[in-house]
């Protein structure tokens, strides 16, 4: 007689000792005992009695257990042993989920969201799991086609969302540079779409891009009365002109004080490529003078409120505007326009050093990308003269009478 769920629900056993079965038909039963209720199949397969378990009685109801003993038939009648098919099934999903988009996305963010603030790291897994992993999340990474990443970036575009969209293909290729370096990918097929979508209308970041009004803005920044992990880190940005996010995640075991140079990871960096920079000898004495303060932990612009986080991404923008400089008037980012224009417009450095020290896709003659060494010496001498510039500018050192010679353009 088939099984109902008043049946199962009566279902009682004499003591604990016994145990009871009721059959549902076609191999299906119910297995009563002391610690519960569990339905099984049972079948023949190469000559041999099996068992293949359907689930517990309540969290799997009758319906479920006789959907799943309907297929173990289907699978019978095709040549297959269901309890064979279910361990390899488990494998293959065990494996796609370590290898799975989503998998390797939230082993990134786990790993790099430390040097990122929390609304930084919200931003990106909203934007991945809104836009991304509902459509590719379950996917073996290696199995992803740079259509599918541009079916979705498409899905954000056609709402409008131009630069999110950007931004997410931005994630995306970060991830699968991950995967590429965990070894579970090969290539990144991000590129591949390189001017498929519009392109997002971004703003400018404001910029002090006057020398008398940039010495003002130095000497503010010198008297800023505020958390030394700050007014360190808007020093040393002044003087670096790296990226907001690349000075807040600096990392003492990357910085070189003998060779005097900071070389930034290629996780870190917008290009995906190590970046060198070199470091003046002022902005060395800023890196001395916050050593005792950050150097025994992990950040150099550790965080004041708690230990191996570094400080966050707001805290240059609202430094600058306590000391009176607004976000249209000049921002964390603005500082490398401001030192792209002055390098170039009054100093007289040549562009292709200023766009790599920017870390700018710069291309030699032959179209050839610069690697992360390229015009170092040059650029050790460009970065010394514009920290003595800055000095000048914010009235540390006497400015001299007559200007200094132009730089070599050899």
């Amino acid at each position: 007689m088939p099984l109902t769920d008043t049946a199962i629900r009566n279902a009682r056993i004499p003591n604990e000792k016994k145990m009871l079965k009721l059959t549902d038909g076609d191999g299906m039963y119910l297995l009563v005992n002391q610690a519960g209720r569990y339905f099984r199949f049972d079948y023949a397969f190469d000559g041999r009695r099996k068992t293949l378990a359907l689930g517990v009685y309540p969290e799997t109801g009758l319906k479920q257990a006789r959907e799943k003993r309907d297929e173990a038939r289907r699978l019978l009648a095709e040549g297959i042993d269901p309890s064979e098919h279910r361990k390899i099934t488990k494998s293959m999903d065990k494996s796609r989920a370590t290898d799975s988009f989503e998998a390797i996305a939230r082993e990134w963010i786990a790993k790099f969201s430390p040097t990122w603030a929390d609304s930084h790291t919200g931003k990106i897994v909203d934007r991945l799991e809104r836009d991304a992993f509902p459509w590719l999340g379950g996917r073996p990474i290696r199995e992803i086609e740079a259509p599918e990443l541009l079916e979705c970036a498409r899905r954000v575009e056609a709402r409008g969302a131009l630069d999110t969209a950007h931004r997410l293909l931005q994630n995306c290729g970060q991830v699968f540079r991950f995967a590429i370096a965990t070894g579970r990918a090969t290539r990144n097929p991000v590129p591949d779409l390189r001017g498929a979508l519009q392109p997002a209308k971004g703003g400018h970041f404001a910029a002090i891009t006057d020398p008398t009004a940039f010495g003002q803005l130095l000497r503010a920044i010198d008297g800023y009365p505020g958390f030394i992990s700050v007014k360190s880190a808007l020093r040393l940005l002044a003087l670096l002109f790296v990226r907001p996010n690349e000075i807040r995640g600096a990392r003492w075991v990357e910085i070189d004080m003998t060779e005097g140079t900071w070389t930034i990871p290629a996780a870190r960096m917008k290009g995906g490529l190590d970046h060198v920079v070199p470091l003046s000898r002022q902005s060395l004495a800023i890196l001395r003078e916050i050593e005792p303060f950050s150097g025994h932990g992990e950040f150099v612009f550790k965080s004041v409120r708690g230990q191996g986080k570094a400080i966050s991404d707001m805290a240059l923008s609202v430094a600058l505007k306590s000391l009176g400089y607004s976000g249209d008037q000049h921002t964390p980012h603005g500082f490398r326009a401001t030192a792209r224009t002055l390098l170039d417009e009054t100093l007289g450095f040549r562009v292709e050093w200023i766009e790599h020290q920017l870390a700018h896709a710069v291309r030699d003659p032959l179209g050839r990308a610069y690697n992360r060494t390229s015009f170092l010496p040059e650029r050790r001498r460009m970065m010394q003269a514009w920290a003595d510039y800055l000095d000048q500018l914010a009235g540390r050192i006497a400015k001299p009478t007559t200007p200094p010679p132009p730089p070599s353009q050899a």
